[in-house]
């Protein structure tokens, strides 16, 4: 018996047959446009840059899901896998495999809900004993796409703990092995390239959830958004002899577009635009490694999107549908992505830079040319406001009795009752209902940070802002034009890099601020945030302008030593009375036809036990015509969905589904389950199952 991780037959129409067949996607994706240049018109390669993929999935089980803040969301099984992204951009002038820092840079996007200082802190030092030097928080960016369908468990701060009983090794172990080792595969891929960047817009994908707060910001900022959203999607992509070979895309939307009543681990809609066009358009396996482990490699990240919702009737979605949703939204922006391919674009050239500080927002004094009133004020410490506890009523509500704007009761409460909050709080966080004082909690235990990154990356002409939270589209639109004007640059080619780096929650304007939507109740350090930020994006800004280094600032503390772990692992497994491992409880029918759900249930064990990282807990195969079996899909497809479920005290039931593609070709099929079962004693054992076959018919 023979198994092949070869793709299944991909049906390529539209946009997938442009970019199979080496030509790109017109006005409209479903529309072929002339062929690309032949290599020997090829332009010369002003670049060198590499490419790499790699599994960052971590439970899909028993862990609380991050990103609703839904102490009930706990993960039961895996939708789609979850994959860190790198591009090493270097200059080849300056840098060849080896060569310094500051000749290259490396970014990084993850199909993760934050990025945490924990993760940023341990893939640094994984590099630095890799590379000597060579990748360092100065010129490595690590940004999330921001889904709300990830496991949580591995930051190091307790805020971001609270749902998933502290902080889960596995799940932390398996986002830092897989965002080096997507590293790693993009350091080994350098070659020669170019890089083109283009810019188009992108309606119907995104609309802003706090309209109310967004309209208090001056003409200025509301003329240049007059829908009140941020359209603009911009493509990085990389050629190789005249051909497209990886892209990075940025449009912002929030990764909500999966309930909060969801269970299964997913990428949401910029992994799934990401997966349509590396798997489905380009039909690449995931599974093959060596090298990128794919042939077309395109990142999906974030920029400005902290109230940017996918939701656009402004309701939560539910669940099953809201699987259709993100399907739908993703496909939007991949065709908004591919649209671009046929355009000309700037070649880039101008090398590479990059520079980071860290900066405690919790004592900025910040000067009067970035206030906007003329008078000098101050970030204070962190608070969480009665907003923040609200949640986004528009994409999944938090704690009840609360809401957003004003909160009286919940004023009156905490103030008189539960503490009483100094007069430089009080001012720095005008008008906030304060909820919580984090930033005084934080002397007893580290439960937000304080201390953090914020970073500008030049890459030929485009500048990235690193900043660690969800920054509004008037917030963003603010620190593009700040860095715009000390550059020199153009402001469709600054873009705000989100979720990167740390996590510190939301930035707002200051007059969104004083609205005290969800947004403003989560901007933590007070109405003078975004203002500090701009101060700090300027300084870096004028230093990569300059060609000068700064004080990198103070650093922010290793906390791995007190991370809680409150829940407990894997105890043993057990098949139940009268079963084994591996066997199959509910066998597929005999026959399906297109659009079908073939189902199989397993006596399973915990997927806990081993999270299959780079492997798959399934596999759907086609018997070939000459004997033998190809795998035909994974755990990491769209079609799929693996789900498990306690049965007592120690037995499991695993529930295999696949949706059968319009495109699946007519023959004989079989489903098999992967697993790993834990003994009271000793080291988890793998468990395997297989189904009958079935047929699948045309």
């Amino acid at each position: 018996m023979s198994h092949d991780h070869s793709r299944r037959k991909v049906l390529r129409t539209g946009a997938g047959a442009a970019l199979a067949a080496g030509v790109t996607a017109a006005a409209s994706p479903a529309q072929a446009a002339s062929p690309a240049p032949a290599a020997s018109e090829a332009p010369r390669a002003r670049y060198l840059v590499g490419r790499g993929v790699a599994d960052a999935t971590g439970e899909i089980a028993e862990v609380g899901m991050m990103g609703y803040g839904r102490t009930d969301q706990q993960a039961e099984g895996l939708h789609t896998r979850l994959r860190a992204r790198a591009f090493v951009i270097a200059d080849p002038e300056r840098a060849g495999r080896g060569g310094a820092a500051d000749e290259r840079v490396l970014l990084v996007i993850v199909d993760s809900p934050m990025i945490f200082e924990s993760v940023h802190q341990e893939v640094l030092r994984r590099l630095d004993e890799r590379y000597g030097g060579l990748y360092t928080e100065q010129n490595v960016m690590i940004a999330g796409t921001h889904t709300h369908a990830g496991p949580g468990g591995y930051s190091h701060h307790l805020l971001y703990n609270i749902t998933t009983l502290g902080f889960h090794r596995a799940t932390f172990d398996a986002v830092a092995e897989g965002i080096t080792e997507a590293a790693v595969r993009a350091h080994e891929d350098l070659a020669p390239s170019e890089l083109v960047l283009t810019h188009g817009t992108l309606h119907g994908a995104s609309v802003n959830r706090s309209r109310e707060a967004f309209a208090r910001n001056p003409a200025d900022i509301r003329s240049h958004f007059p829908d009140a959203v941020d359209p603009q999607t911009t493509l990085l992509r990389v050629e190789r002899d005249g051909r497209p070979v990886g892209a990075v895309n940025w449009f912002a939307t929030h990764g909500t577009s999966m309930s909060g009543d969801n269970r299964l681990i997913s990428a949401d809609n910029k992994g799934y635009a990401a997966y349509h066009w590396e798997r489905e358009t380009e039909g690449g396996d995931y599974l093959t490694g060596g090298g990128s482990g794919i042939g077309f490699v395109a990142a999906f990240a974030q920029t400005n999107a902290g109230d940017m919702s996918p939701n656009l009737e402004l309701q939560p979605p539910t669940t099953p549908a809201d699987f259709e949703a993100t399907r739908e939204n993703g496909l939007r922006q991949y065709e908004a992505a591919a649209r671009q391919l046929a355009r000309r674009g700037t070649r880039m050239g101008g090398g590479v830079a990059s520079r980071l500080v860290r900066v405690d927002l919790s004592e900025v004094t910040v000067e009067p040319e970035f206030t906007g009133d003329g008078r000098r004020h101050r970030t204070s410490k962190p608070a969480v406001g009665a907003a923040m506890a609200a949640g986004s009523l528009e994409d999944g509500p938090a704690f009840p009795g609360f809401d957003e704007g004003d909160n009286p009761f919940w004023d009156a409460v905490s103030d008189s009752v539960l503490y009483q909050a100094s007069p430089e709080l009080r001012e720095a966080q005008a008008p906030k209902g304060i909820f919580a004082p984090v930033g005084e909690m934080n002397r007893i235990y580290p439960w937000v940070q304080e201390i953090v990154p914020v970073q500008l990356m030049r890459i030929g002409g485009l500048y990235l802002i690193g900043i660690p939270g969800e920054v509004t589209i008037g917030a963003g639109l603010r620190l593009r034009r700040t860095v715009a004007e000390a550059v020199g640059a153009e402001l469709e080619d600054v873009l705000v890099a989100g979720y990167a780096n740390s996590y510190f929650h939301y930035v707002t304007t200051p007059e969104e601020y004083d609205a005290q939507h969800y947004e403003g109740g989560s901007t933590l350090f007070g109405r003078w945030q975004l203002p500090a930020l701009q101060q700090t994006a300027d300084r870096l800004a004028r230093a990569l302008r300059d060609g000068r280094t700064l004080p990198p600032g103070p650093a922010s503390p290793d906390l791995s030593d007190k991370a809680l772990s409150l829940q407990p692992g894997v105890v043993h497994d057990a098949p139940g009375a009268g079963r084994e491992f591996g066997e199959v409880l509910t066998q597929p029918r005999a026959a399906y036809r297109a659009g079908d759900r073939v189902r199989a249930v397993f006596c399973g064990a915990h997927p806990g036990n081993d999270l299959h990282r780079g492997g798959t807990f399934l596999r759907v195969e086609r018997r070939r015509p000459g004997g033998g079996w190809r795998t035909v899909a994974d755990d990491g497809d769209w079609s799929t969905a693996f789900r498990w479920s306690r049965e007592g005290v120690a037995a499991s039931q695993v529930t295999v589904t696949w949706d059968v593609p319009r495109d699946a070709e007519p023959g004989t099929y079989r489903v098999r389950y992967f697993g790993d079962a834990k003994p009271l004693a000793g080291a988890a054992r793998p468990v395997r199952g297989t189904t009958r076959t079935f047929r699948v018919r045309g």
